[in-house]
């Protein structure tokens, strides 16, 4: 099943915690990237149609009705079977849900982080969980019925309180998918940046420990799968058969085309990474140039530190298992990893510390 990721890195604010290449730019400079993407959209050769779809951001609900039409408009495929929207709670109005359920989406993700007020406005987030439920509404009013919630364990101030009281508004909204980050201390992000200097802004004192933070995790695993959303993927719970099949091609390595700034394409030999910043990614359209900036082959060990990630896990073959022999059994020994007959997967305890097992696999090949 083969998919389509589509870039929009326009923010009205960047969020504290944020790495992406995503923020705040010039209008004009989002009229062009438009025409970019546009170009790149019509470019591409076309050797599958594509299964599902998937809008992200930035933000990508808060783009232009004549412009997501326009974008679309050229990828083959609608109505697709899966086709998903990335939207900031406060940007979802019943008019874009309509158009949005026009245009073939059927299934949004919200990026609440947090459905405490006081921890969502230090990511920079102004919404409170009464936004969050009348947007939900009105997205199933227009037909949308499919939805993810995003959540950050280990924001600035969260208490296991302040946390269960998140995980208490995900089974008042219904959510058939939950994702659960854990926050992590990342240079590239304001937040990040402030609490490796030892600052005080955006709550850079008041991030919880990692300790805290594996705390929060297990507790939304435990709370999540009581209200049977079961984890499918390191990061992700659903219940059967809601889970993100765009997201699964990931894990488990089919082919997808990424089209704008900072996405990545995979035809099952070669990745591609176009450029991440929106005003060189516009210069190469208008340069006539190609929008990606790298080209690597896939490695043959992907699946070690990729399919890794999914509750199911993975069947290595004969050749995998034998280079990886030692690996495998002092992870198995150490209560990290666990066979099933021919399936190998992590641990509940193996989870915890997946990227010392992947990092392990990776310097193995």
């Amino acid at each position: 099943m083969a998919g389509v990721y589509i870039s929009y890195p326009f923010c009205a604010q960047k969020c504290t915690f944020c790495n992406f290449a995503s923020g705040v730019y010039p209008a004009a400079l989002e009229l062009e990237y438009v025409d970019a993407l546009a170009c790149e959209i019509e470019r591409h050769a076309w050797e599958w149609t594509p299964a599902t779809l998937y809008f992200g951001g930035g933000t990508p609900s808060r783009i232009e009705e004549s412009a997501a039409r326009r974008l679309l408009g050229l990828v083959p495929g609608r109505p697709w079977v899966e086709a998903t929207l990335e939207a900031a709670p406060g940007t979802v109005t019943a008019a874009r849900a309509r158009w949005w359920r026009e245009l073939g989406i059927n299934r949004v993700s919200l990026g609440v982080q947090s459905f405490v007020p006081a921890e969502a406005a230090r990511t920079g987030r102004r919404h409170t969980p009464e936004t969050v439920s009348a947007e939900m509404a009105l997205l199933r009013a227009a037909g949308i019925s499919r939805f993810n919630l995003d959540l950050i364990a280990g924001l600035p101030g969260q208490t296991p309180a302040s946390w269960r009281e998140s995980l208490a508004w995900v089974e008042r909204l219904d959510a058939g998918h939950v994702s659960v980050y854990m926050f992590e201390i990342d240079e590239d992000s304001r937040l990040g940046r402030e609490f490796l200097a030892g600052g005080v802004r955006f709550g850079a004192r008041e991030v919880p420990s990692s300790e805290l933070a594996v705390e929060l995790y297990e507790a939304a695993v435990e709370r999540l799968a009581a209200l049977g959303l079961r984890r499918y993927e390191i990061s992700n719970f659903a219940r059967p058969g809601e889970e993100s099949l765009h997201n699964l091609k990931y894990w488990r390595l089919e082919p997808y085309a990424g089209f704008g700034a900072g996405a990545h394409s995979f035809d099952g030999v070669l990745r591609r990474a176009n450029a991440e910043s929106p005003a060189e990614y516009v210069a190469r359209g208008r340069r006539g140039e190609p929008f990606w900036v790298e080209e690597t082959p896939a490695r043959a060990d992907e699946r070690f530190f990729v399919g890794l990630r999914l509750s199911e896990g993975i069947a290595p073959h004969p050749g995998e298992w034998a280079l990886h022999e030692h690996s495998i059994r002092r992870f198995v020994e150490a209560g990290l990893l666990e066979r099933d007959g021919a399936r190998l997967r992590l641990t509940a305890a193996g989870v915890l510390v997946s990227n010392e097992v992947f990092q392990e696999f990776i310097e193995a090949a």
